[in-house]
């Protein structure tokens, strides 16, 4: 479990954050009708090499695009290829950011032009899952308080709650202990403690929780067909509570 300290760490890490969040805003951009999946992937890394910094996820465990990007049903890993974006889509973007050593995880998920009130408002009800999930992380609080707070939300909503992918440490590496899923009792887990560095990333469905993962052998998509929404922040636990390193600041 990272556990960042020193002023100089911090600030590594803060600064890429603030790269990946600037890169996601361009990539949200470019997200139009008529736009291949694999040239928002071509996008991803020139914006990452022009900040100096690597794409996370490319090769790691062998995965073999800059960005995950999943469309509708599809709930995370989306492969990057041919697919073309079309207006009523709703569009994952899941980037991760290696800069100076330190690891940051971004995700979102966006409209093609017109989208359909009911998935507006599943994206709508994803985002604010996860701000009342980062609302919970202070010194002294448990994972389980994210957890609650996530989940309680999403079922008020009446959505399915994604329970065999979780949000998970981050920092020194791509994905570190502990796991924090996005259901769940307060008080349970590890104690939240100064200089934890976690990404939080509610993931909901129109339909249940069950997945099934594509022919493409990456890809999780609902198995019931349901839409999904995806979001998610990389988070610095502080002695006064919490900093979101990827929230955007405009004009950095």
């Amino acid at each position: 479990m990272i556990d960042i300290k020193s002023p100089d760490e911090i600030a590594k890490i803060r600064a890429g954050g603030q790269r990946l969040a600037a890169i996601m805003e361009k990539l949200k951009t470019a997200a139009v009708s008529g736009i291949t999946t694999k040239e928002i992937d071509d996008l991803a890394g020139q914006l990452a090499r022009q900040q100096q910094a690597q794409p996370s996820f490319l090769g790691y465990n062998g995965f073999p695009a800059n960005i995950c990007i999943s469309v509708n049903e599809e709930i995370v890993h989306g492969l990057p290829g041919e697919k073309k974006l079309h207006t009523g889509d709703i569009v994952g973007l899941d980037f991760g950011l290696l800069y100076q050593g330190f690891f940051t995880d971004m995700a979102v998920t966006v409209g093609i032009g017109q989208v359909d009130s009911v998935a507006s408002k599943l994206m709508a009800s994803t985002a604010e899952s996860l701000q009342l999930g980062i609302k919970q992380i202070k010194p002294g609080n448990h994972i389980g308080d994210i957890s609650a707070a996530v989940g309680r939300h999403a079922e008020s909503g009446g959505y399915g709650i994604i329970r065999n992918l979780t949000g998970h440490g981050v920092g020194r590496k791509v994905h570190e202990p502990p796991q924090i899923p996005n259901f769940g009792n307060p008080g349970d887990g590890p104690e939240l403690k100064v200089g934890m560095v976690l990404a939080i990333e509610p993931m909901l469905s129109l339909g249940d929780h069950t997945t099934e993962l594509a022919t493409d052998g990456w890809t999780f998509k609902m198995k019931d067909g349901s839409l999904s929404a995806h979001f998610e922040h990389t988070v610095v636990v502080t002695e006064e509570g919490h900093e979101i390193l990827t929230k955007y600041q405009d004009g950095k």
